[in-house]
Parts: structure tokens; C-alpha cells; sequence
């Protein structure tokens, strides 16, 4: 993929909508967009760049489109066609709530978006139960796939999303893929995230491992769940979520930053309210979500809130097998974030897997090739928690499974 290709920047020198363009699109292998239906809609956004709204007018308009023709599959007992129409409007839908602003618009349009791709989901995948986990006096919703053909007590992973993605996304980029493998996944909407965010108030927090211990909890109560084999995952702003977590509750076997987060969340953030003053097309993220996700007052205050986002003082505690996947052109989060992250980590059994734009899956969390990216982590829960020689038989030392200039793909087992 060449700098400059149009499949990764869109709307060259508008990184904010070329991201979340490049976010949808990967969606595509799991019929969850189709890309016909985005390039119409891309083609009218070319010309109306200097129109913010135009972002969730035309997206919206798409969806609402869909979400009538499965109204009308629907209502002919056509539920499987239907199930197909509902998942993409439901996408669309969510493409274009991105950037809008909190408040009673954003509300409806997050309300349709998960409506409508949850009937998608569970029409098409019957595999699939809507649940809700209890967490601190409330619940927080979440899809828990079952690996068809499984008998017994099976491992699991417990998926967090990122800063602006959702379970409805996550339960089909990596759910599916850990099903095939025998895996059961729980995706769920932890605090400032999905469905908890946009439908609930429940605003993140620094402290996350309340999050994963109530996640953990309650798949291990689950009569298909292996408790010992149990791997908490979370994905772009998930790679600070998912250490934390592994951090504080050590019943987890295993943990994967599906992307690691910047190293250093107080400037990242500063990083967004500098581009809110200058140039807000150089930025991935609106101006309003951290704050919105934080449940500050504004940006000001969200870069305070930051400085208790940090893995700094706890990496070293994760003892559990742990995987740190990026991509060496994430231009989101610094490819030195990713290495800091895995120098820090105590675990004994660590891996970091850097993916190259030979190999595809440069971008952020893969999202240029995120098959590549699940099938790595797939196989390494398999090799690292599944099926996970017992301590004594592990070989000695540090193994190098790769290797490309400076950067070194290790694993190592003691």
C-alpha cells in the first residue's frame, strides 16, 4: 500500500474523515458495510468537505435507506435478508453519529445504530445472545458469542473495544474468527464505551480492572467458559483498558493489547486540544470525544483527567501471558508506545508482533488488514493459554520468533 493510496487516506489532508472511513471499510469482510454503497456516499463527501454536518447527513441518510428495505424484509418473513440490510444501516448509522456533538442528536442516532445492528447480529448469528454483565450497582451490555460444536467447558475472551468503536463491531472482527478456533468471546461495552456511553452515561475511568473483574466474573459463572482460560482483549484505546485490567485481576490467563495506547495519555491528549486550536483535520478524533468519554468538562479538563490513564506504576504487576499487536504505520498511536508497553510488562511469557506494510496490517489495529492481525492473536492464544506447555517444560531463556531492523518480535518463557 503506497503513502499516498487512496484506499488509506480518502480525503487526503482530512485525517479525521480518512480514519473513520478507513474504519468502516475494514468492516467489509464481515457484511457489515458493503463498499458499492460507501463510494456513493464517499463520491457526495469529496465535494462537501468544508460542511461538517455533511459527515452524518449523508451517512445517516444511507442508513436510514437500509433500515427500511429490512423493515420490509421483516415484515415478509424474509428475517435472514432483513438481518443483512439492519447490520449495515446500523453500521452507517454509526459511521456518521462519529461526529456529532453530544447530546439529543448523537443520542438517536447511537440508539439507532445499535438497534439496528443488533437485530442484524442476532438474525444472522444464532450463535450470538445479547447479555448484560452487573457492574457497580448497574450492567453493562455485551454479546456473548458461543464456538459452535464445542462441548465442555471452553477457553474465552473477554473484548473490550477502543475510544470510538463498539461491541457490535467487535463481536464480528473477532469474535467470528475466535469461534472457528473454538473460543468463546464476551464482547462487551465497558464504561465509556458503545452502548454504555451513548444509551447508559457510563462514563470511563482510569481504574478499569472494576470493569474486568465484573467481566470476569460473570463468564465464569458461565457453564461453557473454562475459568482458567479466560483472556481479557481490548483494541485501540483497549490497549491501556485491557493491561490495566491484567494488572489488578490475576485471574485472567492471558491478555492482549490488540494495539497498544500511547504510553503517555496526557500528551496524546494535549495532542488533540492543540489540533482543536489549529488544524482539526490533522486529528483522528473529534474535539469533544475524550472529554464526552471521560465525562469532562472540556478539553482542558480531560488533559488532567489523562494523567491517571497511565500504565506506568503497574505494568510490571501482569504476570499473565501477554501480547502486544501493532502496526508499524500507526499513525494514531507512536510505534515506541508499543515497545514501552511490552518493556514494561512483568510477565514472564510476552510477545510483541509488529506488523510491516509487506506483510499488511501497518495501520492502526490492523485496520487496513485486520484479518491478519485477529488470525495472529488467535494463534497465539491457542500456542500461549490454550494449549500452553506446563511451566517446567517451557524452553529456558528468550526465543526469537522475528525479526526486522531494530524492532524484535520476541517471546519469552520461563
Amino acid at each position: 500500500m503506497t503513502a499516498h493510496s487512496t484506499w488509506i487516506d480518502h480525503f487526503p489532508g482530512n485525517f479525521m474523515w480518512s480514519n473513520a472511513t478507513l474504519v468502516t471499510k475494514g468492516m467489509a469482510p464481515y457484511g457489515a458495510i458493503a463498499l458499492g454503497e460507501m463510494e456513493h456516499v464517499l463520491q457526495r463527501l469529496r465535494e462537501r468537505q468544508d460542511e461538517p454536518h455533511a459527515w452524518w447527513d449523508e451517512w445517516c441518510a444511507l442508513g436510514a435507506k437500509l433500515e427500511r428495505v429490512a423493515d420490509e424484509h421483516e415484515a415478509a418473513g424474509r428475517k435472514l435478508t432483513a438481518g443483512n440490510y439492519y447490520l449495515r444501516a446500523g453500521m452507517y448509522y454509526f459511521t456518521g453519529e462519529r461526529f456529532i456533538t453530544p447530546g439529543d442528536h448523537k443520542r438517536e442516532v447511537g440508539r439507532k445504530a445499535i438497534e439496528c445492528q443488533t437485530k442484524g447480529i442476532l438474525r444472522r448469528h444464532p450463535n450470538v445472545e445479547k447479555v448484560e454483565v452487573p457492574y457497580a450497582g448497574t450492567t453493562l451490555p455485551a454479546f456473548f458469542m458461543r464456538a459452535p460444536g464445542v462441548s465442555g467447558p471452553a477457553p474465552t475472551v473477554v473484548l473490550f473495544d477502543g475510544l470510538d468503536n463498539c461491541k457490535e463491531m467487535s463481536v464480528l472482527f473477532a469474535g467470528l474468527e475466535f469461534a472457528k478456533h473454538g473460543f468463546h468471546t464476551l464482547a462487551i461495552d465497558g464504561p465509556g464505551q458503545g452502548e454504555s456511553m451513548r444509551l447508559r452515561g457510563i462514563n470511563s475511568r482510569y481504574d478499569y480492572e472494576v470493569a474486568g473483574t465484573a467481566a470476569y466474573n460473570y463468564v465464569a459463572e458461565r457453564a461453557e467458559v473454562d475459568p482458567k482460560k479466560v483472556v481479557v482483549m481490548g483494541y485501540s484505546f483497549g490497549g491501556y483498558y485491557a493491561p490495566r485490567v491484567a494488572a489488578f485481576e490475576r485471574r485472567y490467563a492471558g491478555c492482549v493489547a490488540f494495539g497498544a495506547m500511547h504510553w503517555n495519555m496526557e500528551e496524546w491528549v494535549d495532542g488533540i486540544r492543540r489540533a482543536a486550536r489549529s488544524d482539526v483535520k490533522s486529528s483522528a478524533q473529534s474535539h469533544f470525544q475524550v472529554p464526552w468519554v471521560f465525562g469532562a468538562r472540556d478539553l482542558d479538563h480531560a488533559v488532567e483527567m489523562a494523567k491517571q490513564f497511565n500504565l506506568h506504576d503497574v505494568a510490571r504487576n501482569i504476570e499473565c501471558a501477554f501480547l502486544v499487536v501493532h502496526g508499524e504505520d500507526d499513525r494514531i498511536v507512536p510505534l515506541d508506545s508499543a515497545q514501552k508497553l511490552y518493556d514494561a510488562v512483568g510477565s514472564k511469557n510476552k510477545t510483541l508482533k509488529i506488523f510491516t506494510a509487506e506483510e499488511g496490517g501497518a495501520e492502526h489495529v490492523q485496520v487496513d488488514n485486520r484479518q491478519v492481525g485477529v488470525d495472529y492473536i488467535a494463534d497465539w492464544i491457542r500456542q500461549n493459554v490454550v494449549d500452553r506447555m506446563p511451566v517446567s517444560l517451557a524452553p529456558r531463556g528468550g526465543e526469537r520468533v522475528g525479526v526486522r531492523g531494530n524492532q524484535v518480535e520476541e517471546k519469552i518463557e520461563n
